[in-house]
């Protein structure tokens, strides 16, 4: 697996925090930023990775703003992206079961360290179930494919 993993100025220390995770795993990573506390704007870290993950150079992205808020909204804008923002372990395990999400966005200003490293982790771990859940997935590519 390859993940692409970027912030803005508001998940510097988070992302520190899931890149570690990311080593333990040994789970192969690029980082895109940002290397600084003082204010960027997020889609400019966001859209990056997105595209890198629609276009398959990348299996999943990792994204990380204050609130994972703006990060999702923008990465949403993608075709072929699936983001979820998740600050509980039990949605980051169900949006990869059911939702095959590609993205996990999550908010430094909301959760903490020990449990972005818990949610990272259940995401990174669990597969899509496929079944029923594909031919839902399947309608929002077709949605996609005929508005995007």
């Amino acid at each position: 697996m390859k993940v692409a993993i970027a912030s803005d100025h508001g998940g510097v220390r988070i992302r520190e925090e899931i890149k570690a995770l990311l080593d333990e795993m040994g789970i192969e990573y690029t980082d895109f930023g940002c290397d600084c506390e003082t204010s960027v704007d997020y889609p400019d870290y966001a859209l990056p990775v997105a595209e890198k993950v629609a276009r398959g150079e990348f299996d999943r992205g990792i994204l990380i703003c204050g609130t994972g808020i703006g990060m999702t909204i923008a990465a949403n804008k993608v075709k072929g992206v699936r983001c979820a923002l998740c600050h509980d372990v039990y949605s980051a395990k169900l949006t990869r079961m059911h939702n095959d999400s590609n993205i996990l966005a999550m908010g430094e200003r909301v959760i903490g360290p020990g449990l972005a490293r818990e949610i990272a982790k259940a995401w990174l771990e669990t597969e899509f179930e496929g079944g029923r859940h594909a031919w839902r997935i399947g309608k929002i590519a077709d949605y996609e494919n005929k508005h995007l």
